[in-house]
């Protein structure tokens, strides 16, 4: 039954869509106005499974009402186990007619970032607001045409940059920005993790692979958030100690960058290394972070005896009801596209370093 509520889903004329899309209108515009807003993941891999979806049942201001998969079998497992109705289950061939169920308010893409631009802009045409998992895209081009897709049908659209919405490090970023200890020197941020699969999407180019296109996000938000300010320029090396597992990817990256203010950050990322944590030098003192960026217990110290240490039930929680609150009182965003795109900007930097070999200007 499921099968054949897709397929003659997937075969409806563009006439028929524009029909749903013109009705999808008119009922946003007449629907009340609701204490909780509807999110559909797209892809049920790891972080939808294991920590997503627990997530929407700690959520105040949105729940988990829709699912968008290419696997059957995890359909059904999902239908049971959130009670999810038939209804609000699509795959990604008939993702479009999401448009027609006023249940879905905010589509979250949760796919290899090869797949984000594509669905993130299929979801701003369905009118649905869009939460999108980092890192934003594998371009800058990518990038601008899911902001401006956004733009075009007015949804908006928030990276899910969980880690700012974690007050253990908007402690640090409220540091810089008082310049507590006056201006920053130096920032040594370094995430990553040993990672042995061979056949995943990390390992694969074409689908967004190497570790820029995963844990560098966090190193580099790392300085960024540190400094509060964006790079001007970089220089990178790439290197690989298992080429039989990251035969088309970079494995390990280190980057220098430089910002206006004349501090430097030094960064390290890989899927070979265990390390997370963040050394920020002020002129007057410092801050240190370990872990700086896990789905839980980051924390930390400052010179002046200062502990960083804001235990939350989750992360992914907090990051989705702020969001959702962004969207109901129409807000600005804690990490809008823009933030994304200014990530993969010095990404699309990095790489050009590490094949020329020399600083890049940003």
């Amino acid at each position: 039954m499921l099968l054949e509520r897709r397929d003659f889903l997937s075969s409806l004329t563009l006439a028929s869509a524009a029909t749903l899309f013109t009705g999808s209108s008119l009922l946003a515009a007449t629907a009340p106005k609701k204490e909780k807003l509807g999110i559909a993941l797209v892809g049920l891999g790891y972080y939808s499974t294991d920590l997503l979806a627990p997530a929407l049942q700690l959520t105040e201001k949105c729940q988990l009402v829709g699912i968008v998969t290419g696997t059957p079998s995890k359909a059904e497992t999902w239908k049971a186990k959130y009670n999810i109705p038939e209804k609000n289950i699509y795959n990604y061939q008939n993702f479009d007619q999401i448009a027609n169920n006023p249940d879905i308010d905010i589509v979250y893409v949760v796919l290899p970032p090869s797949m984000h631009r594509e669905f993130v802009v299929r979801a701003a045409k369905a009118g649905k607001h869009v939460f999108c998992e980092k890192p934003m895209a594998p371009s800058v081009a990518d990038c601008e045409a899911m902001i401006s897709a956004c733009k075009s049908n007015k949804v908006k659209l928030a990276i899910g940059y969980r880690c700012q919405h974690d007050p253990n490090i908007q402690a640090y970023m409220k540091v810089a920005k008082e310049q507590k200890f006056g201006k920053v020197k130096m920032v040594n941020s370094a995430a990553g993790y040993v990672d042995n699969r061979t056949t995943h999407w990390k390992q694969n180019k074409a689908l967004g692979g190497g570790v820029m296109g995963d844990m560098g996000v966090y190193a580099l938000q790392g300085a960024r958030l540190a400094t509060g300010e964006e790079p001007i320029s970089v220089i990178a090396q790439a290197s690989t100690t298992r080429p039989e597992i990251y035969k088309e990817v970079e494995e390990t990256m280190m980057f220098m960058l430089d910002f206006p203010s004349g501090a430097r950050a030094a960064c390290q990322t890989s899927f070979g290394i265990n390390m997370n944590h963040l050394q920020i030098n002020y002129e007057k003192g410092w801050v240190k972070m370990e872990p700086q960026s896990g789905y839980s217990g980051n924390k930390g110290s400052m010179s002046d005896g200062t502990i960083i240490n804001f235990p939350i039930k989750s992360q992914q929680a907090k990051q989705m009801d702020e969001d959702c609150l962004a969207i109901m009182n129409n807000t600005d965003l804690i990490a809008p596209g823009e933030e994304g795109l200014r990530d993969i900007r010095v990404v699309e930097a990095i790489y050009k370093s590490v094949k020329s070999g020399q600083s890049v200007k940003i």
